[in-house]
């Protein structure tokens, strides 16, 4: 994935792609080992378009349904798959990624003409990888098994594919020109966090979507081997748009329809609150630029705008900006410091781990940051905050080391203590990084 000049040994953070050992990566949570998934492979039924189960290479697409205890409505989502395939002439197969089921989903998915794999991981994410790695169709489309999305509907998301598009999302909202049945979706969902997250994907990660955790989308078989998706969660469709939009893949969007979920054997599997804060959690940790430069930015230009005012005792009215003012700007100007340092840290590790693609601003800023001359700013700012502490302390000998007026001293302590953390944070740093690049060599 990163160019082959990335992985010169000339560039000092430079990160080859590998995979981590299970419990060496700290992302390890949210991001753990792909899922083993045992494949069932049962004989069609008679007169089925899922020809492909004895492995033809033909197979043009294969629909990938998760299932965790579905037996009220898998058997009609299967139907509908295998009737929608038959209808537009199009060769594919049906996979039930089956998650533990124990109502009788297993038996109804083989009755009904599908394959099913077994995947024994839990979670979402880790059933549709199960699935979609065993799929043998050049293109995949996945769908959830509460017969909220009709798969009567697919034809249209392979017309988009053949069209060359990499990845084709369903929209249920009516700003993209979707439908959702009275009662289909519950209030915040429709109202607050959908049209939230999706704003986000369209305004961090630049997707041209309207519905970013629409369940039913389909995307190649090369895309999905170059996502190289680790979610093993709800998470998985938001990775899914937000990779495919990072590595530049082409999107398009297709309206569909929202159904009422058939299910009455159990609760929805989602979790309003619980499900919401991991994906914004997951935006937050995929874009560092949100999460740690921007606020950085923000909060040291506050510090260097209080610096400005406080050191030359500025008076704005009745109010003077003093030594108060300079401490305030001093925590600012350290937090803020630290925060662009984990922006970068966090890309560093994120390209190093195939999370994200290289990025050619990163790629100059490793070739101007290299230990050594991180290890010279360091010091060069270590070294000044030190000697202003030292002046501090020269003045409180020339006092007899007794009471000094602190309106004079401090315009000197903060200031030396403010660039001797700057100076420090910049050696550690730099070391770490430099330990980080070497890890993955």
């Amino acid at each position: 994935m990163l160019d082959a000049h990335l992985r010169g040994a000339s560039l000092p953070y430079s990160f080859p792609v590998t995979e981590p050992p299970p419990g060496q990566s700290l992302w390890t949570n949210l991001f753990p080992v792909r899922p083993m998934a045992i494949s069932s492979h049962p004989t069609p039924r008679r007169g089925s378009s899922i020809a492909s189960y004895s492995g033809a290479p033909d197979v043009e697409l294969s629909v990938v349904i998760p299932c965790l205890n579905e037996a009220d409505t898998l058997a009609t989502c299967v139907r509908k798959a295998l009737t929608a395939l038959s209808s537009a002439g199009i060769s594919g197969e049906v996979i039930v990624a089956d998650n533990g089921s124990t109502d009788g989903s297993i038996e109804i998915a083989e009755r009904e003409g599908a394959r099913v794999v077994r995947v024994p991981t839990k979670g979402y994410g880790s059933a549709l990888m199960g699935g979609i790695e065993n799929a043998r169709g050049r293109y995949i489309l996945m769908g959830d098994a509460d017969d909220s999305y009709d798969f009567g509907e697919l034809p249209k998301f392979v017309t988009r594919l053949r069209e060359g598009f990499d990845l084709v999302q369903g929209c249920r909202l009516p700003a993209g020109g979707g439908e959702v049945r009275s009662g289909a979706m519950p209030f915040l969902h429709r109202w607050w966090g959908n049209p939230m997250f999706s704003w986000m994907v369209q305004r961090w990660f630049h997707a041209p979507i309207h519905d970013v955790h629409c369940g039913m989308r389909a995307f190649t078989r090369e895309l999905y081997n170059r996502l190289d998706q680790r979610c093993t969660g709800m998470e998985f469709a938001s990775e899914n748009v937000i990779k495919a939009s990072i590595h530049g893949a082409k999107i398009a969007e297709v309206p569909v329809t929202l159904h009422v979920d058939g299910r009455v054997a159990h609760a929805p599997h989602l979790k309003t609150f619980r499900d919401g804060w991991r994906h914004f959690r997951f935006y937050l940790m995929f874009s560092p630029r949100w999460l740690f430069l921007l606020p950085g930015l923000l909060l040291t230009a506050a510090g260097l705008a209080g610096y400005v005012l406080a050191m030359p005792q500025m008076r704005v009215g009745r109010v003077v900006f003093d030594v108060n003012t300079l401490l305030f700007a001093s925590l600012a100007i350290i937090c803020g410091y630290q925060s662009i340092l984990f922006a970068l840290l966090t890309k560093f590790f994120a390209i190093g781990e195939g999370l994200l693609p290289t990025d050619a601003r990163i790629e100059r800023i490793g070739k101007i940051l290299t230990l050594e001359r991180g290890l010279i700013l360091g010091a060069l700012a270590s070294v000044a905050g030190l000697a202003m502490l030292g002046a501090t302390i020269m003045q409180w000998r020339a006092h007899g080391f007794g009471p000094m007026n602190y309106q004079t001293s401090l315009r000197l302590t903060i200031p030396g203590m403010t660039l001797s953390v700057l100076g420090f944070q910049t050696i550690i740093w730099s070391f770490f990084v430099s330990i980080l690049a070497l890890k993955r060599r």
